[in-house]
C-alpha cells in the first residue's frame, strides 16, 4: 500500500484506494497527490479508484496548469506562474517601455551626429583661417 498524504491511500496490489476521512472536504495534499495519480495512470481511472467524482479530478487538474494548485518540486505549474493574460500585459509594458528607450536613443544619436557635423565644420573653419 502506497501511503500519499494523511487521509489519502492507494493500494497497488488491490488497486483500490480509500480516503480515511468520511466528509468530502479535501485538503490540499490529498489534491496534489490525486493530480499527480491522474497524470500517471490516466484522469477517469484515477477518478475511479479514488471514489472521487471526474469533474472533481477535473477541476484540480485544471487548476494545476492555471497555476492555482502546486504540486511542489518538478511541477511544470508553479502556484506563482503567470496566467497568459499577465503575462501578456508584461509583455506589452516591456515593449512600450523599449520603445519609448528606442526613441530616447534615436534622439540622442541625431543629437551627437548633428554636434559632430558643427564641431567638424568648426575645424575646417578654423583650419582654413589658419593656413
Amino acid at each position: 500500500m502506497t501511503s500519499y498524504s494523511q487521509g489519502f491511500h492507494y493500494n497497488q496490489e488491490n488497486k483500490e484506494a480509500f480516503t480515511v476521512a468520511t466528509n468530502r472536504q479535501y485538503d490540499q495534499e490529498y489534491k496534489i497527490q490525486a493530480v499527480k495519480l491522474a497524470k500517471e495512470i490516466g484522469q477517469a481511472k484515477a477518478a475511479r479508484e479514488l471514489g472521487i467524482p471526474k469533474n472533481t479530478l477535473y477541476t484540480w487538474i485544471r487548476a494545476n496548469r492555471l497555476g492555482n494548485l502546486d504540486l511542489g518540486a518538478g511541477s511544470q505549474t508553479p502556484k506563482s506562474a503567470m496566467t497568459l493574460n499577465e503575462e501578456l500585459i508584461t509583455l506589452r509594458k516591456q515593449v512600450k517601455d523599449q520603445d519609448k528607450e528606442i526613441r530616447r536613443l534615436k534622439e540622442e544619436n541625431e543629437f551627437l551626429e548633428e554636434a559632430g557635423a558643427f564641431f567638424a565644420a568648426s575645424r575646417l573653419k578654423s583650419a582654413k583661417m589658419k593656413g
